[in-house]
């Protein structure tokens, strides 16, 4: 599974900063205001994340055997 690069550079900003940056941000909020749902929510966004991080380390996989078998 190859991802094209603008792709495989979106999800990998998205994984590393946009998601856990988002996760905390709803932690905080949800838990101060009583936001209800807040920890199914929470879960889910890392659930998310890890699923996407995943993917992307398939990716890269698949692009450095590539990069191998090139040379």
């Amino acid at each position: 599974m190859k991802l094209p690069d603008s792709v495989y550079d979106v999800l990998k900003y998205l994984c590393l900063y946009g998601l856990p940056s988002i996760t905390l941000f709803w932690a905080a909020i949800g838990t101060i205001w009583g936001i209800p749902y807040t920890t199914e929510i929470e879960r889910t966004l890392v659930a998310v994340n890890a699923l996407l991080g995943g993917l992307l380390g398939i990716s890269t996989i698949s692009y450095n055997k590539t990069k191998i078998e090139d040379k």
